[in-house]
């Protein structure tokens, strides 16, 4: 076929070899681009030692990000349909590089605050709406389920490797963490520049891809604002989404409490965040096709609940480190698993394409919501509970675990509520309802 005019790119324009390496590209970056400003979630002790900052205080760092990243879920959809997916991906990468090499300078807490709210800006104003718009350009119609699939399959992967790094330099380096969390913010400023400078070389311009005609309407919105199933769905994300994010907790419970080397506990986090992954979403993917989003998310929520419950009681030493690293990988399956179907729910509810996208964009404000805060209400806890030493007490994150617990509870009661909202005033849905799963 033969290229326009102007240079731009349809699919079969494109050889085999170039969409393969652009799908990769995608998913490598969406795990990738992410790692600096949730560094916590693996490298939570190392890190806080590192910044010289208190448990409060990380959390408050991260909340400025996630309070960043609230405010421009919208507007990075309408971005994504203005400016081409090589700008937004290269800018995106390479300035969220740049950030990434001051964090690694470990600087003083004001500059952090500075550096995660350009960093909110880099990679949800700018990149978020890469992954799924760059995925689809590079997939025919009847392909895009497939592909995105895979996608979640390489993201795994990459962040799995990416992890396996982390647990290389904490081993290498040894009592000096400060040294560690440098190497390895220096490593993800690299790689992530790298992605930027692939973006801007191997990503064409798509036919088709800037929306030129209609402007922005909030027409859709104000559709899926009435729509009491984005309500209900954008509950149940809200609620799985915060155990989702609040399970990480279990890394510096392990290490503080049970007594699991740093090393050990890296490496089950990583397992936890990135690698079960290549599991849960698939396995989850195909029950709530089966069985309905609405119902699986409930059923797994009370499992979490149970496994936590386990967990909480376990006693401590070596004896109990297999089953409690055991453990961590089957609550970090469960909430990678509800997480990953939680946005089905909206095609359970049938929500119409005229405001889909409206509707996960409130989806999305809502849900995430537990980001603004959790962190910081958590970080109080510990900090509250810390001994001179710097030692957290067990009762601190006991307190957290019941936290969790109810959010778990109250997740599997919104879904049923969304099930039982269905079943009385809309038709039976289809069992071949197709699952959409959602970032993670």
């Amino acid at each position: 076929m033969a290229n326009s005019p102007s240079n731009e790119k349809t699919y079969a324009d494109l050889s085999s070899g170039r969409r393969w390496f652009l799908l990769i590209l995608a998913s490598i970056g969406s795990s990738i681009i992410y790692a600096p400003a949730y560094l916590k979630a693996v490298f939570y002790d190392p890190l806080q030692q590192a910044l010289g900052v208190t448990n409060t205080e990380l959390g408050a760092v991260f909340g400025a990000y996630a309070i960043t990243a609230l405010i421009c879920y919208l507007p990075s959809g309408i971005l994504a349909d203005k400016v081409r997916m090589r700008t937004l991906s290269s800018v995106g990468f390479i300035s969220t590089a740049v950030l990434t090499f001051v964090y690694a300078m470990l600087p003083s807490l004001t500059v952090l605050y500075i550096v995660f709210i350009l960093m909110g800006i880099t990679t949800i104003l700018i990149w978020w709406g890469v992954r799924y718009k760059l995925v689809r350009l590079v997939s025919k119609e009847d392909e895009y389920p497939k592909r995105i699939g895979l996608s979640y399959g390489i993201y795994g992967v990459a962040g799995l490797l990416i992890g396996l790094v982390s647990t290389a330099i904490v081993a290498a380096v040894g009592e000096n963490l400060g040294l560690g969390v440098s190497i390895y913010l220096y490593f993800l400023s690299a790689v992530i520049l790298i992605l930027g400078v692939l973006s801007w070389a191997f990503i064409p311009k798509f036919a088709g891809e800037i929306k030129t005609e209609g402007g922005f309407s909030l027409v859709e919105f104000t559709l899926a604002f009435r729509d009491p199933v984005v309500w209900i769905a954008a509950i149940s994300l809200f609620f799985v989404y915060f155990y989702y994010t609040g399970v990480t907790y279990t890394t510096p419970y392990m290490t503080g409490i049970l007594g699991v080397s740093l090393a050990a506990a890296t490496i089950v986090a990583n397992v936890r965040n990135y690698g079960i992954t290549l599991l849960s979403g698939p396995i989850f993917g195909q029950i709530a096709n089966k069985f309905r989003p609405s119902i699986v998310i409930a059923i797994g929520s009370l499992v979490f609940v149970g496994a936590l419950l386990v967990m909480m009681f376990l006693p401590t030493g070596p004896s109990v480190m297999v089953i409690a690293c055991v453990l961590v990988v089957l609550l970090g399956f469960i909430a990678n698993g509800a997480f990953g179907v939680v946005s089905a729910q909206l095609t359970e509810g049938k929500v119409p394409l005229t405001h889909f996208g409206a509707a996960t964009g409130i989806l999305s404000i809502i849900g995430f919501l537990p980001d603004t805060f959790s962190s910081t209400w958590f970080g109080a806890i510990m900090d509250a509970q810390t001994d001179a030493e710097g030692n957290v007490a067990a009762g601190a994150y006991q307190q957290i675990f019941w936290i969790l617990i109810g959010s778990a509870i109250l997740a599997a009661i919104s879904s049923l509520a969304l099930w039982l909202y269905l079943r009385k005033r809309r038709e039976p849905v289809s069992a071949e309802v197709p699952v959409e799963v959602a970032a993670a």
